[in-house]
């Protein structure tokens, strides 16, 4: 027998997140479309955080992250907002990169994978 696989806000397309097998895997999650880099990673950062409460977890609980930003010139200044909100001592392994996002207005999409609680 598998264990159940949870879908948290289905959709169409994709679900917010899915919690299985003791993991919790979180859609790409996107800034408000046009604000400048460090409002669109706060508030990307803040969806990670519902989308986490949501599955019954939280960032002290992330175990990896992937990063996309539309201009790695922006890199020095979603570090300054990460090193914010990650908690000191929890962080998860990580690897940023450069991408086209879905919207040219996008400079920054977070993917996360954590320990579901």
């Amino acid at each position: 027998m598998f264990p159940a696989i949870n879908r948290i806000d289905p959709g169409k397309r994709m679900s917010d997140a899915v919690v299985y097998n003791g993991f919790v895997f979180v859609a790409g999650q996107v800034g408000e479309a046009g604000a400048d880099i460090t409002e669109q990673c706060r508030t990307a950062l803040a969806a990670v955080d519902e989308a986490l409460e949501k599955a019954g977890t939280d960032k002290s609980r992330i175990l990896q992250t992937t990063i996309w930003l539309a201009d790695m010139a922006d890199f020095a200044a979603m570090n300054a907002v990460w090193e914010e909100w990650v908690v000191p001592g929890q962080t998860p392994a990580r690897a940023t990169g450069e991408a086209k996002l879905a919207d040219p207005s996008y400079k920054v999409e977070f993917i996360v994978i954590a320990a579901a609680k």
